[in-house]
């Protein structure tokens, strides 16, 4: 081997090992979505409990007023950015995140978390839900 390809060989597997740091720590963020999924009977135990929970439904308003489990705000999934939403004040609040189907809710659970709300909860979606609907 030459002074050379020596040279270019410890240069291409320092980019190597640099692209599969970066790539593990990827990964690992991705893989820790920062809030908890939870089944709908638990999120209905939950919902029992005074424990000044929230329950937030991510969907728009003609979803919404199409039928909503009782008590729940709207805060749709799209209206959630990098800063905290004015209907979520208090970044510690248990928050009980729903939608139609589940992938709008864990969108929006992500994104809750991300901005550092610490106890978000995701349980789906209402075509799911067997308990009670208001309109």
């Amino acid at each position: 081997m030459t002074k050379h390809s020596t040279k270019y060989g410890v240069t291409f597997l320092l980019i190597i090992l640099v692209i599969f740091m970066l790539t593990a720590c990827n990964k690992v963020d991705a893989g820790a979505p920062g809030y908890t999924q939870i089944s709908q009977s638990e999120a209905k135990e939950m919902m029992e409990k005074d424990d000044g929970h929230v329950i937030v439904d991510v969907r728009r308003e003609d979803e919404y007023n199409a039928g909503h489990i009782p008590g729940a705000i709207r805060v749709t999934n799209e209206d959630i950015g990098d800063t905290m939403p004015d209907e979520l004040p208090d970044l510690n609040q248990v928050i009980l995140v729903y939608c139609r189907s589940g992938r709008r809710s864990k969108e929006a659970s992500e994104k809750l978390a991300r901005i550092g709300y610490t106890n978000v909860y995701e349980f789906g979606g209402i075509i799911d839900w067997d308990g009670e609907v208001v309109k």
